[in-house]
């Protein structure tokens, strides 16, 4: 209902300008104002227009039921899965292109209300994330000849969240501390209904952002302290010359 009484600005993506926006209620001149009024009628569509273009629109459709007095949405232009992929797009650059599909799966599939198959994906994406940083571990064991303090078979046993404890060096603090995730995940796809599935979803799905989120920080960093190193280097080399 929060949609429907709004009469301030949103902030959303906007499919038209490809870019976030603030968005206005749009009523026209016949347009329903209240609870009551909506009760009047079959269905009712709450429009919403773009500041930078006006002919760019979000309009959320309402069925409403005179009998039972009630009323659900049953439709949203754009999708909730199109508003919702533009703020992921700035994952392609820290995942696999296959990774970041299934990123891409999972919330679509959620958006059109399949919980447990949206679990799957997220649960694939957790698994890689721990698996990269398994491979970064043993390449690091390989290079610097410390491989006794790396047990391979020991690790490949483990359960999970050992796994991920064994991995803390690599892997971001909020995964760490947050290694639980991957038994919500499992217990989604072995034994929660599609129902809690799709409630417990946008928890999960910020815990992965975060994880991502804290990747891109450390990879900007990292590009950060080359760029610097590369200008010294540089400004050094001028300086003896």
């Amino acid at each position: 209902m929060a949609i429907f009484n709004c009469k301030g600005p949103i902030d959303a993506y906007c499919s038209g300008c490809n870019s976030h926006s603030i968005f206005t209620r749009y009523l026209a001149a016949k347009a329903v104002h209240t609870a009551a009024d909506w009760l009047m009628m079959d269905r009712f569509d709450a429009a919403f227009t773009c500041g930078r273009n006006p002919s760019h629109r979000m309009i959320f459709t309402t069925k409403v039921d005179n009998v039972k007095r009630t009323m659900q949405k049953i439709g949203q232009y754009p999708s909730l899965a199109e508003l919702s992929m533009y703020d992921v797009r700035k994952y392609g650059g820290v995942l696999a292109k296959e990774t970041f599909q299934e990123l891409k799966r999972a919330i679509g599939l959620a958006a059109h209300g399949v919980g447990i198959g949206s679990f799957v994906y997220l649960r694939r994406i957790f698994e890689n994330l721990v698996e990269e940083a398994h491979q970064a571990a043993k390449s690091e064991a390989a290079k610097l000849d410390t491989g006794a303090d790396w047990d391979d078979d020991t690790y490949q046993t483990a359960r999970m969240t050992d796994k991920i404890q064994m991995l803390r060096r690599h892997l971001p603090d909020f995964l760490v501390e947050n290694r639980v995730m991957y038994g919500i995940l499992s217990k989604g796809i072995h034994e929660l209904s599609e129902k809690e599935c799709l409630a417990a979803f946008p928890a999960v799905k910020v815990g992965i952002e975060i994880i991502l989120d804290a990747k891109i920080e450390d990879m900007e960093r990292r590009k950060k302290l080359e760029g610097a190193r590369k200008s010294i280097q540089a400004l050094a080399s001028a300086n003896k010359a």
